[in-house]
Parts: structure tokens; C-alpha cells; sequence
């Protein structure tokens, strides 16, 4: 018996060394929350806007989600001088549907990418050649996904914020649209592991190789794309958008994450299969990460998200709630430290709650049931991690 106890309190110091230092970076974060940047709102353009702004939008078979964008981007005002759609041969009548938008609005223009050059992923090839045939008289570059839904004031809004903070770069994190149970339950685990890894939207991360950014909508002075090549920095990452965001906080230039719920809508992902295959391969970010932040990210995935809900069932189910008075003092601790941990959980959850669009949702409710699935979100991290990815989005890389 004695035995057995001190095996028990040996195994929760060990736990307890992982965690603690973990928990505390993490509360680190949170801490910062309340002095963030609130959440963008629409505006309407000024005239010192005018013609300030080349939106460029990368496509590979996009023609069942593209029309919200392209119907979005035309209620753009007259601060958006053009709508570049950089095509990369889809096969599904993505182009006519550019086209038709086209006769409807000449500020678009479609173009291809073709062909893909060796040493390069198919999403920053295709962002390249957009900014590359920009007019150079526009201010700001604007990339942006064909899942993305905007709403009218978007832009406007988030160049004059942009101005206003002295912003070189600033994306965007969206509102996230579900429409199945499985998804509600898996997306706010996986995006979880960003949120703990990362400081809160909003807050200005002073260390560049923490910056944290989202290519779904990305805007950056032209003059500082110009400045660091385009995207050839990040022309080999399946995560483009934090290499570039990273390269360019590197040079010297203020990068900012926001909050950009209220502008801006997504819908990326059919069910919780495809959410799992497509978005989990990218998450782990080790494109834009040296081995040990990657290494550094992974221990505290694990020791503040992954740990948690399998050390209290663990717990609970080899000791009776009866002999809780009776336990030794290390694994009280370490009971306590993570009945903490899952309190913060539900807390989080509460608090990204707005960042979801669940209306048309059937079994809606498994979202509150998502920290259930924060070990198998941390897995896929994991998984992640160590495989190269050799197909996206179609197309096949070697």
C-alpha cells in the first residue's frame, strides 16, 4: 500500500513539473486579454481612400463557396481599386463564375498561375503573382480566401484601423460558420490550440517569432510586400501566412492580429472529417517555427490542453471521491491545478462563443462539449507535426 502511494505522489511531482510552468505561461496570455484591441468594426471609406486598395484572391476549385466572397467584394466601396482572382486551372467553372461576376463589376480581373515552379506551394504562387500584377499605384495589398463571407465596410474598416494603429500588416480572425454536429464539437478544440499557444487577438505580440496571423484575410502595405520580395520568403510553407507575417516582424515592420468577427464570416470546411484532414495538417505551424518552439508549443499543448480531462477522469475513476481526505498532498495538488485548468477551459469557450456562427447548426449544443475533445485536438498537433504534407488542395507536392 505504501508502495503504491509513493508511486502515486512520485507520478503527480512528475505531472506537476510539467504543468505548472505551462499553466503559468498560459495565464501569462489570458492575463493580457483585457487590454486588446477591440474587435474590428465596418466603416464607411473616406475620400483620402480612393482606389487605396488591390484585393487578390487565390482559387483552385472554389465554385461552391466562392459567390459570397465575389457578392461580398462587390459591395466593397471606391476604396478597393481591384479585384484580382489569381486562378490556378480549376476544373469546377470557378472561372465563369469570376467572369459573370465581372460583367456585373469591372473592378474584377482574372488571371492564371500556371504553371506551379519547383520549390513552391500552390497558395503563395498564386498570391505572388497577384501582387506581382497589382497596380503599384494602390496602397495596400489585400489577400483573401474564396471561403471567406465579407461583410459591406469590411475593408474600409480594417485599412483605417490599420492607419490609425500604424499597422505595416494586419489579418484578421473571422467568424466561423458550422453546420454540423461533429464539427461543433471538434473546430473549437483544434482552434483552441491556437488560442493557448498564441497571445489574444488584439494584443501587439512583441516577440516576432510569436506573431501569429491569418492568410484568410491579410492586409499589408504594398510598399513593405515590395520591400521583402513578395512571398518569396514564404514560398515553400503550407503555413504562408505566419512565414510572411513572422519574415515581416522580423525586418522591423508592426504586425497586428484582430479581432474581425463582426466583418468578416468563413466557412471553411465540410463536416468534422474534412476539418480534421485539412485544417489539422497546418495548425501545428512548424513551417514558421524553429524545432524548439515547436517542441516548446507541443509540451504545452499538452501540459495545459491535452492533460487535463485525462488526469481528472484518471483520478476519479482509480480513487473514490470517499478517500479524496486520505490522498497524499501531491496528487491533491495536481487534482487541483487541473480541476483549474478545465475551469479556464469552459471559460475560453464562453469567451470565443461569439467568434461562431452555430444558427443553422443541427446538435448545436455539442460545441459546450468541446473541451471532451481537447486530447484528440492535441493529438492531431501532434500528428501534424511530423508529416510533410504531399497533396493540398488537389494538388500533389513531392
Amino acid at each position: 500500500m505504501d508502495n503504491a502511494l509513493t508511486l502515486e505522489s512520485a507520478i503527480s511531482l512528475f505531472l506537476l513539473l510539467i504543468q505548472v510552468p505551462a499553466t503559468a505561461i498560459l495565464l501569462s496570455r489570458l492575463l493580457k486579454g483585457p487590454r486588446r484591441h477591440p474587435p474590428i468594426e465596418p466603416q464607411q471609406p473616406t475620400p483620402e481612400l480612393l482606389g487605396s486598395v488591390s484585393v487578390v484572391v487565390p482559387t483552385l476549385n472554389e465554385a461552391l463557396r466562392i459567390s459570397p466572397l465575389l457578392a461580398g467584394l462587390s459591395r466593397q466601396s471606391y476604396e478597393v481599386r481591384e479585384i484580382i482572382v489569381v486562378d490556378s486551372k480549376s476544373q469546377d467553372g470557378t472561372p465563369d463564375l469570376v467572369k459573370a461576376a465581372q460583367q456585373q463589376d469591372p473592378r474584377f480581373r482574372l488571371m492564371t498561375d500556371d504553371p506551379l515552379p519547383s520549390g513552391w506551394v500552390g497558395r503563395p504562387w498564386a498570391l505572388h503573382n497577384g501582387f506581382l500584377h497589382s497596380s503599384e499605384d494602390s496602397q495596400w495589398f489585400m489577400g483573401l480566401d474564396a471561403d471567406i463571407q465579407p461583410h459591406p465596410g469590411l475593408i474600409a474598416g480594417l485599412v483605417k484601423t490599420a492607419e490609425a494603429q500604424g499597422y505595416d500588416l494586419v489579418s484578421l480572425s473571422p467568424q466561423f460558420i458550422l453546420k454540423y454536429p461533429g464539427e461543433c464539437w471538434l473546430q473549437p478544440a483544434l482552434l483552441m490550440t491556437l488560442l493557448y499557444r498564441f497571445d489574444p487577438a488584439g494584443i501587439n505580440t512583441e516577440q516576432p517569432e510569436r506573431v501569429m496571423a491569418n492568410g484568410q484575410c491579410f492586409l499589408c502595405r504594398r510598399s513593405v510586400l515590395a520591400a521583402v520580395g513578395g512571398y518569396t520568403s514564404a514560398s515553400s510553407s503550407f503555413c504562408d501566412d505566419v512565414t510572411l507575417a513572422r519574415n515581416i516582424a522580423i525586418q522591423g515592420f508592426k504586425v497586428g492580429f484582430l479581432d474581425g468577427a463582426k466583418v468578416l464570416r468563413v466557412r471553411m470546411y465540410e463536416g468534422a472529417m474534412e476539418t480534421w484532414k485539412e485544417w489539422g495538417r497546418s495548425l501545428d505551424l512548424k513551417d514558421a517555427s524553429s524545432p524548439a518552439q515547436m517542441w516548446g508549443d507541443l509540451w504545452l499543448l499538452s501540459a495545459v490542453q491535452g492533460l487535463p480531462l485525462l488526469i481528472i477522469l484518471t483520478y476519479f475513476l482509480l480513487s473514490p471521491p470517499t478517500s479524496l481526505s486520505h490522498s497524499p498532498t501531491p496528487p491533491l495538488l495536481l487534482l487541483g491545478l487541473n480541476l483549474l485548468l478545465l475551469v479556464i477551459r469552459f471559460a475560453m469557450l464562453l469567451a470565443i462563443a461569439p467568434s461562431y456562427d452555430r444558427k443553422s447548426v443541427k446538435g448545436g449544443w455539442l460545441f459546450w462539449l468541446s473541451p471532451l475533445a481537447d486530447p484528440i485536438a492535441v493529438l492531431r498537433i501532434f500528428l501534424s507535426a511530423f508529416r510533410t504534407p504531399r497533396e493540398w488542395r488537389g494538388r500533389k507536392y513531392i
